[in-house]
């Protein structure tokens, strides 16, 4: 059959995304991936200049998404579908681009590990992440902040005159447009995939890029890669080279053999062939293959402790197969950021398929002749040559213009080509796109102010990057105005001048919350660093004082906020839990068990009964001295569906009730070891 591009829908039990968090991003991204200073002095200089290459200080301008739950119901996904004769690949354009299924029709084998149901976690930089198939993280340190989001989708004549999938969006965190260009040659086991990154500034950008492939495992699959050694990223913060295939006397190539959560990024040699392949028993399975710049290889287990096991459990169902990840990128490791120069651009191919070794080779003792087989059946099934030459076949049609639209992505993209007036061939950012989130920001560039708002509402998002601060700093002192440009005030580093913006707007603003909230934030930063807060008053003051101011500030925010919302709509929960959540927590801090006790009481019933917030209630159960209620809370049982990778709050809740009993299965998503003491 000739290879075809098609809609269709897919339908999954699914956990609803719920809507974004309104309150601004200006805490430090989580430091699970962090790397401790000292660590860097025993890395090779070029990787520890490139892990102190810009790194990420929030997820401005995106917003948190941290509103979905866990009661899934059948919901029906806008998919496209890429298929020849030989392979069948299922696209989701509408999160994320994400390939949910890659299936071989001439073996009858599905060769990624499909999730079965869709369930949102805390694993993206700005929250909502699922777990399945292939996904294409760009930006910084972590999974891509449009894991759930919509990319723009398009057919495009490709290479070899057969339909290609294009799909592209804006990244925002760094400010630059990509596209992914997926196609099946005729006849051809492979999936091709072209990915071009591009920089329209005047200003070099770091570049931060992993495609993330799920694939199933179990205690014969083994993941090879052409290293001998590769370095170990554990949970500890710590990054060190260690050999392969053994570490610790365990062969860490096989992913069940571990017990807890690491990453391993192979020391792949700069002139070797770049490949990662997962193969089963019987020596089938996926091989993914690019050109020479995608360097990176890394294997990703969940391992077999407690935790990881939890974990697997929670992004999908109990019963269903376990996965690991297999994955490629710019750098040697995740902790990486590239510098792409002003205009130039990245790009590169990737090719996905089946691949297919002898298993007494692939599993003997032997790893370099382990490397060698697999190897080998790549190069007889799909040659080096080949993939270069597909590159520059793909290279000639990159610009080429969208035929058909299939799905449609932000509009971001649209404003920031109208504020540059850049050209992208190929990857079209029409003002068709623009919605009521870009509306604000067109009128400030149009007339140099913000429109004040027509209706009570949580304000919009903040765009913060320098050319859209300096149109805040020109504009109309309006309270509105003054409150986004802390924001990026903020962002950019200089908290001093972002206070003293938020404070210029309160003494105006009708609605006083939001920037009640940002200085209670600054205050807080202020205690974690131990310093004099940057808030305008005289003075400096020890860290438990601004603790204490920040507890102050928090509560008349949500006082404002009760006084101020309309309803118990969607815009207004989600501020009402939000700003609930951060009061609570500033309250306990400070010691004021009784304000947060009063926070909680006046919580919709709906929210009240959130995992988050049954934690929470625990929390303060104990503050308040009732060990054994705070106990029943747990016994009770609840999920925290928004619990972020790497947070171990239930473990540090449960010790301060339990009595030196150990952590429930169903609350130990631990993913290191113990602590020795």
């Amino acid at each position: 059959m000739a290879t075809t591009v098609r809609r269709t829908v897919l339908t999954l039990p699914a956990a609803p995304l719920g809507p974004g968090n309104p309150l601004p991003a200006l805490r430090p991204v989580g430091g699970v991936h962090a790397l401790d200073e000292c660590a860097k002095d025993a890395l090779p200089r070029d990787m520890a200049r490139q892990i102190g290459y810009e790194p990420l200080r929030t997820v401005l301008p995106t917003r948190l998404r941290d509103g979905y739950g866990r009661q899934r119901t059948a919901m029906d996904l806008d998919a496209i579908v890429i298929e020849n004769d030989r392979l069948r690949a299922t696209v989701l354009p509408g999160l994320g681009g994400r390939i949910h299924s890659l299936h071989h029709k001439t073996a009858g084998r599905e060769l990624l590990y499909a999730n079965p149901v869709l369930q949102p976690a805390g694993f993206a930089l700005n929250g909502a992440w699922f777990s399945g198939g292939i996904e294409w993280n760009i930006g910084a340190t972590g999974h891509t902040t449009l894991s759930c989001e919509p990319l723009h989708a398009a057919v495009v004549p490709g290479p070899d005159g057969t339909d290609m999938l294009r799909l592209w969006e804006w990244e925002r965190l760094r400010d630059l447009p990509f596209q992914v260009d997926l196609w099946l040659p005729d006849g051809s086991d492979f999936l091709h995939v072209g990915v071009r990154i591009r920089n329209p500034h005047e200003r070099p950008a770091p570049v931060y890029w992993w495609s993330n492939t799920a694939v199933p495992e179990d205690e014969r699959t083994r993941v090879l890669a052409p290293a001998d050694a590769a370095w170990h990223f554990g949970y500890e913060r710590a990054l060190r080279r260690v050999a392969v295939p053994e570490h610790e006397g365990i062969d860490r190539t096989y992913p069940p053999r571990s017990a807890y959560a690491a990453d391993y990024f192979y020391d792949v040699p700069r002139d070797a062939r770049k490949w990662i392949a997962s193969l089963d028993e019987h020596g089938h399975g996926l091989v993914q293959t690019s050109t020479d710049l995608l360097r990176g290889r890394k294997l990703f287990f969940w391992g077999t402790g407690r935790g990881g096991r939890r974990w697997q459990e929670w992004l999908t169902e109990p019963g269903t197969p376990g996965y690991a990840e297999i994955q490629a990128g710019l750098a040697r490791t995740q902790l990486e950021h590239v510098r792409l120069d002003a205009g130039e651009e990245f790009s590169w191919l990737e090719a996905y398929g089946p691949l297919s070794a002898d298993p007494a080779a692939v599993h003997g003792e032997d790893w370099a002749a382990a490397r060698t087989e697999t190897a080998g059946r790549l190069e007889a099934v799909l040659p080096r040559v080949d993939v270069d030459a597909a590159y520059e076949a793909w290279r000639r049609c990159a610009d080429t213009e969208p035929a058909e639209v299939l799905a449609g992505g932000s509009g971001w993209g649209a404003l920031e080509v109208l504020r540059t007036g850049v050209k992208l061939p190929g990857t079209p950012f029409d003002e068709a796109t623009l919605g009521d989130e870009q509306a604000p920001w067109l009128e400030l560039l149009r007339t140099g102010a913000l429109p004040a708002p027509r209706r009570v509402v949580p304000p919009g998002p903040t765009l913060v990057a320098p050319h859209w601060r300096d149109m805040l700093e020109t504009a109309p002192a309006e309270p509105l105005t003054e409150y986004h440009l802390g924001v990026a005030q903020w962002h950019a580093g200089d908290h001093a001048q972002a206070v003293r913006s938020w404070e210029r707007g309160l003494h105006l603003a009708p609605s006083r919350w939001p920037l009640l909230r940002c200085l209670a934030v600054a205050e807080l930063a202020a205690a974690e660093r131990s310093e004099p807060a940057a808030t305008g008053h005289t003075g400096g003051h020890p860290a438990s004082q601004a603790a204490a101011r920040a507890a102050e500030l928090y509560s008349e925010a949500f006082d404002d906020l009760c006084a101020e919302r309309r309803d118990d709509g969607e815009a207004w929960t989600a501020a009402t839990a939000a700003l609930a959540r951060e009061t609570i927590e500033a309250l306990l801090t400070a010691g004021r068990a009784g304000a947060a006790r009063g926070v909680l009481d006046r919580l919709w019933p709906a929210v009240r009964d959130r995992g988050r917030f049954r934690l929470l209630e625990a929390r303060l159960l104990v503050a308040e001295g009732d060990r054994a209620a705070a106990r029943a809370v747990f016994d009770a049982g609840f999920e925290v569906a928004d619990l972020r990778e790497g947070d171990e709050v239930l473990g540090a809740v449960w010790a301060a009730l339990a009595d030196g009993e150990p952590l429930p299965d169903r609350y130990d998503f631990r993913m290191r070891p113990p602590r020795r003491t």
